[in-house]
């Protein structure tokens, strides 16, 4: 019990602080100035940013509670103030939760700017929600690994982390921007067709990090001599699963790219048809992304060669 819920708020975490960062990144290079202060796009974007902030930061305590439960051999409710600033005082872990509380509370700050100064504020959320999601790190294999290789790993491991970020907090953005049932106008469709072609250029590239990082990580944490041992393992299960879903969402981000978007730039007289399409597309894509970080939040805490 305390294993499945040390998972969901781990899932949570990676969800909502990718989200923070990821929308955040979205209008700094999707959008230009005027269409960041525009109206009702800014509020389509801006809207669930203060939410999600302070939502991280109740999950963020919730989630330090249970690990503070767990490692006490406790209940969830049975852990008391001592045992709880103990954890925060003493631990690699609890250093990093203070790190991300303080990430968050900025995070908090710069959404309450959002509607006043898009373009600084987006840039002070993304720093923030980006400091916030790498300190993840600290909770994962890669605070297992000592020394000098440690440091590279978690680094290795925030990097790839702020790429999906940036990709997933895309798709979010862009769900909200092509949502069914908005009035529609050749303007808009042009803005959206060509943020859709500004976030290829980008997206190319957290591919390439991701797929680099997440190499590093592999040779790090199971290395290639040992990759048919951990084959057998539900972790290395889990992991083949988590680059199936990779795949399947370069398969769909390909279609987007080279389908999907000429024919929403092309349908500005007729865009409900285009509009369904690429809308579909996305919520595919935004489904495997979801699967891959509950997969990851699952196998981060598993041992890469155990069998049982």
């Amino acid at each position: 019990m305390t294993d499945l819920l040390l998972v969901s708020i781990r899932f949570a975490l990676f969800a909502n602080l990718m989200l923070i960062a990821g929308l955040a990144a979205f209008p700094l290079y999707a959008l230009t100035p005027g269409e960041q202060r525009d109206c009702e796009t800014g509020r389509l974007l801006h809207r669930p940013q203060l939410w999600l902030c302070l939502f991280a930061l109740l999950l963020s305590f919730g989630g330090m509670a249970a690990l503070t439960a767990a490692m006490q051999g406790v209940g969830a409710l049975a852990i008391d103030r001592g045992m709880f600033l103990a954890m925060v005082r003493e631990t690699d872990v609890g250093a990093a939760w203070l790190v991300r509380s303080a990430a968050l509370l900025v995070a908090v700050a710069a959404a309450l700017w959002l509607d006043r100064s898009p373009t600084l504020a987006a840039a002070i959320l993304f720093a923030a929600g980006s400091a916030a999601l790498a300190t993840l790190a600290w909770a994962g294999h890669a605070a297992a690994t000592d020394g000098a290789l440690g440091w590279l790993h978690r680094a290795n491991d925030a990097l790839h982390m702020i790429a999906a970020a940036i990709w997933l907090g895309a798709i979010a953005a862009f769900l909200l921007l092509l949502r069914p049932g908005a009035p529609w106008s050749e303007a808009r469709l042009a803005v959206a067709a060509r943020s859709l072609d500004q976030f290829a250029r980008i997206g190319t590239l957290c591919v390439l990090v991701i797929a680099a990082t997440g190499l590093v990580n592999s040779q790090i944490v199971i290395g290639a001599a040992n990759i048919a041992r951990s084959a057998a393992s539900p972790y290395g299960q889990l992991l083949a699963a988590k680059l199936l879903l990779f795949a399947a969402m370069l398969v769909i981000a390909a279609a987007n790219r080279w389908r999907l978007t000429p024919a929403l730039r092309q349908g500005a007289a007729t865009p409900d048809q285009a509009l369904t399409a690429m809308h579909t597309s996305l919520m595919l894509e935004a489904a495997a992304g979801l699967a891959i970080l509950g997969l990851v939040a699952w196998f981060g805490m598993l041992d890469p060669f155990a069998t049982g």
